[in-house]
């Protein structure tokens, strides 16, 4: 009964995003994310962790202080205040909207809090941060995209910001935040041109971080020295990990990779080819890290007993988070198959 207060600030959670994107006016925009955030609050705390009270307050501080700006914003749009000579009012106003948005949304340069925050959560609060809280700011960015410069210069940044600092980090948390600035740099660079990328970006994008959230919480791994210890009990745990890893970082044959193929086709159709180039380069840095954390996992293996590889879901609870893995693993390999027969 003490939980029950949860079903209720996730219901009102959700609903409060789709107050927000499908809002006529930007006050209602306004209203939606402010319920958003006020809902999110009360899940973070967790009686188990000492550091949920800071990362909420932490937290609850940056959204509103970007909501007060969005509201401002607004508000100066509405009243048609001229600031300058040289530039449009309206460019200054939409251009302070989009960087708190940006900053809702936890991206590079305006990420410092995102990393923190996601250090002192539960998995299952990781995962709505990473995935489901992405998404009010995103459409609300994608209804005025009109910056093209400023939006690439957003890119690149991101792109450098994320594989630098991921570098050196032993944190999981910390890995899959910098992962998912990387991530959003290349759907915000969809959001440019075609939306319904974006869609099968993000999409794809939740279904990988969902595995492997799943992966973590079951196996109650926060660092990479603990992954390693972990994964030695269970060969099946670990390949599934390594595939959704790799998935993750994009590379074929795997499912992640399909989202940055689109996204390349359709920016180079448009005749931006500067820009996927850059980004590419910057992504292989996080390609890096993430095939140092699989073949170092794959290789650390001295702890492993023959007795306990016999028993291959023994972590997984169940058979179908295991089909769940396999399928949404292999799908882009069945995909192409199935075209090709056809």
């Amino acid at each position: 009964m003490s939980k029950s207060y949860k079903a209720l600030f996730l219901s009102t959670l959700f609903l409060s995003t789709l107050i927000s994107i499908s809002s006529y006016s930007w006050l209602g925009m306004w209203l939606g994310l402010e319920i958003n955030l006020l809902s999110i609050i009360p899940l973070m705390q967790n009686a188990k962790s000492i550091l949920s009270a800071e990362a909420a307050v932490k937290y609850f501080i940056v959204q509103a202080i970007a909501s007060t700006i969005i509201l401002m914003s607004i508000i100066l749009m509405m009243m048609k205040i001229n600031l300058t000579t040289n530039i449009s009012s309206q460019t200054t106003f939409l251009m302070a909207m989009n960087s708190s948005l940006l900053t809702k949304m936890g991206m590079a340069p305006f990420h410092f809090w995102f990393p923190e925050v996601m250090e002192g959560l539960d998995w299952m609060n990781c995962l709505l941060i990473l995935t489901w809280q992405k998404i009010a700011p995103m459409i609300l960015l994608m209804y005025n995209m009109k910056f093209i410069m400023f939006t690439s210069m957003i890119i690149l940044i991101a792109m450098v910001i994320s594989g630098v600092m991921a570098m050196n980090q032993v944190s999981l948390r910390k890995i899959l935040a910098y992962s998912s600035i990387n991530h959003m740099g290349w759907m915000i660079s969809t959001m440019m041109i075609m939306e319904t990328v974006w869609m099968y970006y993000f999409l794809i994008y939740s279904v990988i971080s969902i595995n492997l959230v799943m992966i973590f919480k079951t196996l109650k791994t926060f660092f990479i020295n603990q992954l390693y210890q972990a994964m030695n009990l269970n060969i099946m745990t670990k390949m599934f990990f390594m595939m959704n890893f790799l998935s993750l970082s994009g590379i074929p044959p795997f499912l992640g990779f399909l989202p940055k193929w689109l996204t390349i086709q359709v920016m180079v159709q448009n005749k931006m080819i500067l820009l996927p180039t850059i980004m590419i380069i910057f992504t292989l840095v996080m390609v890096f890290i993430y095939l140092r954390i699989t073949l170092s996992s794959l290789l650390m293996n001295i702890n492993e007993n023959n007795w306990t590889t016999s028993v291959t879901l023994t972590k997984f609870k169940s058979f179908f988070m295991a089909l769940f893995n396999f399928f949404t693993i292999s799908s882009l390999i069945i995909i192409t198959v199935t075209v090709n027969i056809l």
